[in-house]
Order: C-alpha cells, then sequence, then structure tokens
C-alpha cells in the first residue's frame, strides 16, 4: 500500500508542478525517477523516450505510464497515469464549467516563470543524457546530426527520419562500443495481457466507426472521434491541435470560438496537454457535456496511450536483449540527445529566455538542480518567484 501511495504521491506532484509541455515533462521524469529515486537506469529510461517517439499519442504520458508500470504493475501504471493527468484536467473541466480559471486570471509574470523552470529541467536532462548516453566522439556527432535534420526538416518525419538513421549507424558502427549491455527496465507482465490490450486497441480503432454509425449513437461517435485523435497523432501537444479542431470544431461539437479560448487556457497549467479534451467534452454542445462529458473524452483521447504503451512494452523488451537492436539502440538513444537539444531550442528556449535577467534565473536554477540537488518542484517554486515579482 505504501508502494502505491508513494507511486501516487510523486506522479501527483510532478502533474502540478510539470510546466512546459512534453518535452520539459521527460525532464522532470529523468530528474525524479532516474536520478533522484533510481527507479529505472539511464538508459532503461532512454529506451522508453525513444518508443513513445514511436508511437502516436502523448509521449510524456506514455513513458509515465510505463514508469507506474515497472514500479507497481498493472495498478501502478494506472495510479500514474492518473494521478500525473488530475490537475490538468480538473482545472480544465472547472474551466470548462466557467469557473474563470482563463489565462488572464493568472499573474503573467508567474507564467513567465514557470516557462524558465522549464527551461532549467530540460537543460539539465539533455545534459545528463548527453553526458550518459554520448560518451565519445561518434555519438556527439550523431546527436548533433539528429539535431540538424530536426531543427532543417521540423514535424514527425524530423523526428522519425533521424531515430531511423540512428538505429542503422548504431548497427553497422556501434559493434565494438564497449558499455552495450542490456539494462533491464523491470516490466514485468503477461504476454497474454499485452496482447489483449493490443487485440482491444485495434479493435475499437477499426470497428467503433461503423458500430457507431449502426447504431446510430451520439455517445460512441463522440468516443470514437477523440480515441481516434488518441490514435493517430504522433508528437502530441501542439501537434493534436489541427485533428482535435477537425473533430468537434467542423462537426459542431464545440464552436471555434470555445475551441480557442480553451486552448489558450490549456497553456496556462501544468501537465499534459491532452487534458484539453477534458474541456471540450465540458462545453460540448451535444451530450455528453458538462463534468462527466470532461471525463468521457479524456478517457477516450488517452486510452490508446495505454492500450499502446502496454501493449508494446513486453514485445519491446524481449526484442531489447538482441546484441544487434542494443547496438541500434545505442545509436538510437544519441538522436534522442540531440532531438532533445533541438526542442530545448524552440520551443522550450525561445518561450522563456528573453533578456539578460531570464538568463540569470535560468543560470541560477540550472546549479540549484545540478549541483545542490534540490528538487524540481522547489525549482518551480523559485523561477515562479521571480515572475511575480517581475509586475512589481
Amino acid at each position: 500500500m505504501n508502494l502505491y501511495w508513494d507511486l501516487f504521491k510523486t506522479f501527483l506532484i510532478l502533474g502540478c508542478t510539470s510546466f512546459g509541455g512534453p518535452i520539459a515533462h521527460l525532464g522532470y521524469f529523468q530528474h525524479e525517477f532516474v536520478e533522484k529515486r533510481k527507479w529505472i537506469t539511464y538508459s532503461a529510461y532512454a529506451d522508453l523516450v525513444a518508443l513513445s517517439q514511436f508511437l502516436p499519442g502523448p509521449a510524456s504520458s506514455q513513458v509515465g505510464i510505463a514508469i507506474g508500470q515497472i514500479r507497481g504493475g498493472i495498478t501502478g501504471g494506472i495510479l500514474a497515469w492518473f494521478a500525473f493527468t488530475l490537475p490538468s484536467a480538473v482545472l480544465m473541466i472547472l474551466f470548462g464549467l466557467g469557473v474563470g480559471l482563463y489565462p488572464e486570471f493568472w499573474n503573467q509574470g508567474v507564467l513567465h516563470g514557470f516557462k524558465i523552470a522549464a527551461v532549467v529541467v530540460v537543460s539539465h536532462a539533455v545534459w545528463s543524457m548527453g553526458v550518459k548516453l554520448c560518451p565519445d566522439k561518434e555519438r556527439i556527432s550523431l546527436a548533433l546530426l539528429a539535431l540538424v535534420l530536426s531543427v532543417a526538416i521540423g514535424g514527425t518525419f524530423g523526428q522519425i527520419l533521424p531515430i531511423l538513421l540512428g538505429g542503422v549507424f548504431g548497427f553497422f558502427f556501434l559493434k565494438n562500443e564497449a558499455g552495450l549491455p542490456h539494462s533491464p527496465s523491470g516490466f514485468k507482465i503477461s504476454h497474454l495481457y499485452s496482447y489483449t490490450l493490443l487485440t482491444i486497441f485495434f479493435l475499437i480503432l477499426f470497428f467503433l466507426p461503423f458500430l457507431s454509425n449502426f447504431l446510430q449513437n451520439q455517445s460512441l461517435r463522440i468516443f470514437d472521434s477523440f480515441f481516434r485523435v488518441g490514435s493517430l497523432v504522433f508528437g502530441g501537444g501542439h501537434v493534436v491541435l489541427p485533428l482535435l479542431k477537425e473533430e468537434v470544431v467542423t462537426t459542431g461539437l464545440v464552436s471555434n470560438q470555445m475551441f480557442m479560448v480553451g486552448y489558450g487556457a490549456a497553456q496556462a497549467i501544468p501537465g499534459p496537454l491532452f487534458t484539453f479534451t477534458a474541456y471540450l467534452g465540458t462545453v460540448s454542445q451535444i451530450t455528453p457535456n458538462g463534468i462527466w462529458g470532461g471525463i468521457f473524452c479524456l478517457v477516450a483521447a488517452f486510452l490508446p496511450a495505454y492500450l499502446l504503451i502496454i501493449g508494446v512494452l513486453p514485445i519491446w523488451e524481449r526484442f531489447r536483449k538482441e546484441t544487434w537492436l542494443k547496438q541500434s539502440m545505442a545509436g538510437i538513444n544519441a538522436v534522442v540527445v540531440g532531438l532533445l537539444f533541438a526542442a530545448l531550442y524552440s520551443p522550450v528556449w525561445t518561450e522563456a529566455i528573453f533578456n539578460r535577467y531570464d538568463f540569470v534565473v535560468f543560470a541560477l536554477g540550472f546549479v540549484l538542480l545540478m549541483y545542490w540537488k534540490l528538487p524540481s518542484w522547489v525549482i518551480v517554486g523559485l523561477c515562479a518567484l521571480f515572475g511575480f515579482g517581475l509586475n512589481f
């Protein structure tokens, strides 16, 4: 019981303090679970991050679910998702009900401080992963190449191509590298359970549209719309915007004005941006709506993330032990460092560091996190205090 409470409390705190989007979330996770609590090794964590780039859905939530599963089994995976998602989901539902949580209500200086904290956490994560996963000039160069390709190409293809190239490079050129042992993630679950989840995923994805049309059931149609968005969007976060808009605005579920107002509010809260779906369900002009509509759409959007990551992980874990895949993963992990470095600049750095004072606060936060080992939530609080002071 203490294990589950500790897991729930840890993810709940992260859900309340993890500002900055999915890349920042991965930084918070690394600091908390790899460096501080040592629930998972650097290499196993990097493998999870790489896998999340291949799978559709919210990448940071998938990594969180996997870590919860590793720590506490099936219950742990569900608790991790619930705790990390709960704060932002509650805020978005309350906002949808008209409680007055529009971003203008927030002190804009505090929001700016949160963004600086995200730069600190992501910088720390990139530095720590780089030291561990790019120990030689070959892998450092590979990370640099991934950064260049990501910036030059952009979008999903700008992430997938470097990962594929990194796998090929690792297979052919890292055969004789030392330090490529298999690092078990600690993930234990029956293959029957994982295959069942994958089967459920594909059944819902391919047959629910026909079932909802056959039954002429509006609730099933709404569930199908949000489930499909969670199943088909790669990269998560802001990438989900056009797909969601297509599903809810063009169908008359939500007006364009209400859609954009809610999306603006979603930028001002911690946790996964996918909780925007809870707002959409709350303000829907078609039942289910209100609180139950928000929960309904939230579950539909996040369900694919759970089904996919838990369904794929046992297969992934088995193949990770193969020598050829360990070589490829060494290259892919170096690429992940480069991709995170690219994301550190844009959008994380460019949306937070505007002047020398911002830079000084960033540098102070980085030193306190990196060398004084202060908890990430303390860094968030200090940066928020700095931002609050900007308004005076």
